[in-house]
C-alpha cells in the first residue's frame, strides 16, 4: 500500500459551494476512509437543511458562532455553535445550521467515508426549521 502522502495549506485549497449552500475548502482525503475540510457561512447566513446519503461527519467550529438543528427519527435538538465545540452529524441525520448576525461561522469537518465529489445527491435538501438565504 503506497498511498501517497497529501498535504493541503487552507489558503491554497479551492473553494466550492456545498449542497447546503456554504463555503467549502475541501483538504485532504484518506481513499476509502475519510476526508476534512473547511467550512465557512458567513454572517447572518443560513445554509439549506439537508440529510446524506452515505457519509456522516464530525464537526469542531473554529470560528464565529451560530446555531446547529439535528434531526434523526424521534430525536430532535438545536445547539449553539461557538469555537472549542465538536458534534457529531451520524448518517441518516437531517440538519441546517445558521451564522450569528454578527460573525462568520467556520467549521472544520471529517466526513467518513470520503465526500463523494462526483455525486449530485449525496445530499438531499429537506426542510428545516428556518428559512435558508441561498
Amino acid at each position: 500500500m503506497n498511498e501517497p502522502f497529501e498535504t493541503v495549506a487552507l489558503a491554497g485549497a479551492p473553494i466550492v459551494t456545498a449542497p447546503d449552500g456554504s463555503s467549502v475548502r475541501p483538504l485532504c482525503a484518506l481513499p476509502g476512509a475519510g476526508s476534512f475540510a473547511h467550512f465557512r457561512l458567513e454572517a447572518g447566513a443560513v445554509a439549506k437543511a439537508v440529510v446524506h446519503a452515505t457519509v456522516q461527519e464530525i464537526w469542531y467550529v473554529v470560528g464565529g458562532a451560530g446555531t446547529m438543528w439535528r434531526r434523526r427519527g424521534d430525536i430532535a435538538e438545536t445547539v449553539d455553535l461557538r469555537p472549542g465545540l465538536c458534534l457529531t452529524i451520524p448518517l441518516g441525520t437531517e440538519f441546517q445550521f445558521r451564522a450569528a448576525a454578527l460573525e462568520a461561522l467556520e467549521v472544520v469537518a471529517a466526513t467518513m467515508p470520503p465526500w463523494p465529489i462526483a455525486s449530485d445527491s449525496e445530499a438531499t435538501v429537506v426542510d428545516g426549521p428556518w428559512e435558508p438565504s441561498f
